[in-house]
């Protein structure tokens, strides 16, 4: 052998030791991804709370020193706890749903939330008037929506997933069309409005956290710990589920219980999060994309914080530079969506497939 050829042989195995002894058999890639992905998580949860902070105290017309200064403080901190139980509960649930269906491009959305929302505040003005439709906010209006919603949801999963031909397509695509149809019900209905009773209507069906109420926090806090708590529980399921029907079955999981447990706790947290604040189409597959791009990590031990954490950025940084910066109040979840409808295009272009 000559000596060039034992230099290179030499270098070939040196390289595979290095990389050898950077790569690691748990959830991450390499010891480098997992300080990377750490690294990202604790700026990302920094920037979240400055971004916080500043929607709390920044251009507040109050002075500091002024007793109304708390007050003023406290009606922020409303819209605050509503932007985290919106994060929590789009981001957490996206990622769930996506994992369960095997799709990283679907979204919760396609189950026809924000149609049935859409339709049940447009039914109730025009059949109640502007009268009933401005007096039905409450906690039992709130209630009320949520348990339609998750009515809603587990009567379709027990009928296309639990029967003899339950089929998980099947069941996206009832779930589209009831969404078509219920959006072309309460369009129709909007056109018989009149421009005031419209007007007070359309204001509503915007996602906005000033849609949310502190009266409902009781109950919506609890209720999303509660399910976020249960879906870390069964991250590790998730990983399984997340390899299609097949390989779950195959390494030991009811891949048809897991789905529809899964899929429970997802109508869940979409019931509370759109009867809170109203629809928000693609804020969480915008914040999935972003997560599966920033997380190089297959455990959602470690998807859901990073979830969580981007989807809370996304929409505490939105709201700070439209309503600070750029004086656009009315149209921070219209850019949301708009950004999160772009990126959707991208990810199904570069796909190419559903």
């Amino acid at each position: 052998m000559s000596e060039s050829t034992y230099k290179k042989e030499k270098s070939v195995k040196l390289n595979y030791n290095s990389n050898n002894e950077n790569r690691t058999a748990k959830a991450f890639p390499s010891k480098k991804d997992e300080r990377r992905y750490w690294f990202l998580l604790i700026t990302l949860l920094i920037l979240g709370v400055v971004f916080s902070y500043g929607l709390l105290v920044y251009n507040n017309p109050v002075p500091v020193n002024s007793p109304s200064f708390i007050p003023v403080v406290k009606r922020r901190v409303v819209a605050l706890a509503a932007m985290l139980i919106a994060a929590i509960s789009q981001s957490l649930s996206t990622v769930a749903f996506q994992s369960s269906t095997n799709n990283k491009i679907i979204t919760p959305s396609l189950l026809g939330f924000e149609a049935l929302y859409s339709t049940i505040h447009t039914a109730t003005m025009f059949f109640g008037g502007l009268t009933i439709f401005v007096n039905s906010k409450g906690v039992g209006s709130f209630l009320f929506q949520v348990v339609v919603m998750v009515v809603m949801c587990l009567i379709l999963y027990g009928w296309l997933l639990s029967g003899k031909y339950g089929n998980l397509q099947l069941m996206l695509l009832i779930g589209v069309i009831i969404g078509t149809g219920l959006k072309s019900v309460s369009s129709f209905m909007r056109r018989l409005l009149a421009p005031s009773e419209f007007d007070v209507l359309q204001a509503r069906l915007f996602g906005s956290v000033n849609n949310a109420d502190a009266e409902y926090f009781p109950i919506a806090i609890p209720i999303v710990l509660i399910v976020a708590v249960l879906l870390f529980a069964y991250s590790k399921k998730l990983n399984v589920l997340s390899l299609g029907k097949d390989a779950s079955t195959t390494l030991g999981v009811n891949h048809k219980a897991g789905v529809i447990y899964t899929l429970v706790l997802v109508s869940i947290l979409m019931s509370i999060s759109t009867a809170l604040v109203g629809p928000l189409t693609f804020y969480g597959f915008l914040v999935a994309t972003l997560t599966y791009q920033v997380a190089p990590t297959y455990d959602h031990r470690y998807i859901f914080p990073m979830a969580l954490v981007i989807g809370f950025l996304i929409i505490t940084g939105a709201y700070f530079f439209m309503y600070h910066i750029f004086n656009a109040q009315g149209v921070v979840s219209i850019i949301i969506e708009m950004f999160g409808g772009i990126t959707f295009l991208i990810v199904l272009l570069r796909k190419g497939t559903l």
